[in-house]
């Protein structure tokens, strides 16, 4: 089949990656030359582990091709896919004006049937507008329809996951659009979810919300096990492996954050808002997440006091979530924030995300290292914030010879806790009751209440 694929973001050019790997022939478009040039040189704008060489073995095999061009893209393609961003706006909504800013530009340059699919997360009703704009800039009679095909791709394994869907969601409004989309995953072996369009869109929604609803669940669940002495790793997987919950998203920790659930679930409680219906739980599931964070901030400022003015603390992980330079809502960012206006100056390091982190935080009280043990030379405390695999690996000894004092808040639960403590590290993790609670809890008696009763963030 022939299909273009607009927009080379994280859903965009993994998709045209893997559409063309299924013996495809994929235009890739994007308004950035610049950009479109590194990914023919083979460098490519997100790290993803696989994606360069899926993406310069097919344009090879010249699958796969690249345009700033819309019109050329789309001129034979029998599929269109829409992956443009769709961040969260002031109000919580999504921010859509990338999406008919494309419609527009598709309509004026229709020159034949076309399915027209968002594969972008976008709220109900957006498909329908997507036909009005394409309907209102086409010439007269120009046949085309428009489908909504989420994505579910995890940062991090999103060619696994395009390549070996749980299920695939369709939504039509005709037999014939929909037997277009079958053919191109049909091959697949795995459900495809035929439906409305206002069903596709809501599904997307749906799914994203009920997992950071499950996140935060488990979240909850280390406060209360970490006051009541019991180990939430412990508990998560006695509840993981009864098959109606499952294990996927029951790791505790600092709060969810990347591109997808903190809009995503803004998004759908601005949509139960807009049908006057106050959605309560996903309201509760924003509410305990920042909380989360403030929690664990508030362990290092009673352990460490609230102005840490002359304090060096290293940092571990600054992308949002491990195998991914995705920065964008990272709770890890923010932290390093907070500490920061509290006068820390910090040592950072991230395997992917560096660069873009330098975006975000400056060189204000920020030094970039190069390694793990670089970060620790020096500094006051070891915070752990993002769960790359290599820092559950850390040599423990050569750690407590580089830190100033033996103390390490791990955000993520990446360290054995028994072995850490053993080493004579204060140490602090999510949901367990550690040596620096035990040594928080046994200051004078109005400090034990305050973390007792605040210690949420509230």
């Amino acid at each position: 089949m022939k299909l273009c694929v607009i927009g080379t973001g994280y859903v965009g050019l993994v998709g045209a990656a893997i559409f063309s790997d299924w013996g495809n022939e994929v235009i890739g478009v994007d308004k950035d030359a610049s950009k479109i040039e590194r990914i023919k040189a083979g460098d490519m704008p997100i790290y993803e582990p696989g994606l360069s060489e899926i993406v310069l073995n097919n344009i090879k095999e010249n699958r796969l091709t690249f345009t700033t061009s819309v019109a050329d893209g789309i001129k034979d393609a029998e599929i269109v896919f829409v992956c443009v961003g769709t961040p969260q706006s002031e109000t919580g909504a999504a921010d859509l004006s990338a999406v008919w800013e494309v419609a527009e530009e598709i309509g004026k340059n229709l020159t034949g049937y076309k399915v027209i699919v968002t594969k972008s997360t976008v709220p109900v009703g957006t498909n329908e507008k997507v036909k009005t704009i394409i309907r209102a800039n086409a010439k007269e009679g120009m046949e085309f329809d428009v489908a909504s095909n989420p994505e579910f791709l995890r940062e991090g394994s999103s060619v696994d996951d395009m390549k070996v869907p749980d299920r695939t969601v369709v939504g039509t409004e005709t037999a014939k659009a929909l037997e277009v989309m079958t053919r191109l995953y049909t091959h697949l072996g795995k459900p495809i979810v035929a439906c409305d369009l206002r069903s596709a869109e809501m599904i997307k929604y749906a799914s994203n919300g009920f997992l950071a609803t499950k996140i935060t669940f488990i979240n909850e669940m280390a406060q209360l096990c970490e006051r009541a002495g019991a180990d939430v790793c412990t508990v998560a997987k006695g509840m993981g492996l009864d098959r109606r919950v499952g294990p996927a998203f029951l790791n505790a920790g600092i709060g969810y954050g990347g591109s997808c659930f903190p809009k995503d679930v803004a998004a759908l409680y601005k949509t139960s808002t807009d049908q006057d219906y106050d959605f309560s739980l996903l309201r509760g599931v924003m509410e305990v997440n920042k909380a989360q964070k403030d929690h664990f901030v508030f362990k290092v400022t009673r352990l460490l006091g609230k102005n840490l003015s002359g304090k060096t603390l290293a940092v571990l992980g600054l992308a949002f979530k491990g195998d991914t330079d995705d920065i964008r809502e990272s709770v890890s960012i923010e932290i390093v924030k907070l500490l920061r206006g509290m006068g820390a100056k910090l040592k950072v390091y991230d395997p992917e995300a560096m660069d873009n982190a330098k975006k975000v935080l400056g060189d204000v009280s920020v030094e970039y290292c190069k390694s793990s043990y670089e970060t620790m030379e020096g500094a006051d405390a070891l915070f752990i914030l993002t769960e790359w695999k290599e820092f559950s690996g850390i040599d423990l000894e050569k750690v407590k010879s580089l830190l100033k004092e033996p103390i390490i808040f791990d955000g993520r639960n990446m360290l054995d806790k028994e072995a850490v403590q053993k080493s004579g590290y204060t140490y602090f993790a999510i949901g367990k009751r550690t040596n620096g609670v035990e040594k928080i809890d046994s200051r004078k008696s109005d400090q034990r209440s305050a973390f007792l009763t605040n210690g949420n963030g509230h």
